[in-house]
């Protein structure tokens, strides 16, 4: 089995943050993705600190589905840099890690 991942980016509407897991889903770039709103954010952009109000997406997938579901982020994500972040999972158990493995192999 290969490695697996938690991918997390952030979007400024729920209905962007639903597409966007949507999409990663039904490509099978994802086996799972999941929304978390609303979460504010505090960051620096452009030369000035701003707080706005965002939505977390998680998507669950293996390393070797990482770059296309980062390609598939990048090219649907409206924020001109987007935060994609992905971080390893280093222990599940393994009827789930066994899930993941098999929803995003599937065609």
């Amino acid at each position: 089995m290969s490695g697996y991942l938690q991918v997390s980016t952030t979007a400024d509407s729920i209905d962007t943050a639903q597409d966007l897991a949507l999409g990663a889903v039904r490509q099978r770039l994802a086996a799972c993705a999941q929304v978390e709103s609303p979460i504010t954010s505090t960051y620096w952009w452009r030369d000035e600190v701003r707080c706005e109000t965002e939505h977390r997406v998680v998507f669950k997938t293996t390393t070797s589905r990482y770059p296309a579901l980062e390609k598939y982020l990048v090219e649907h994500h409206p924020y001109d840099e987007p935060e994609i972040v992905a971080t390893p999972i280093v222990a599940g158990s393994e009827p789930y890690l066994s899930w993941i493995e098999e929803e995003t192999r599937r065609p």
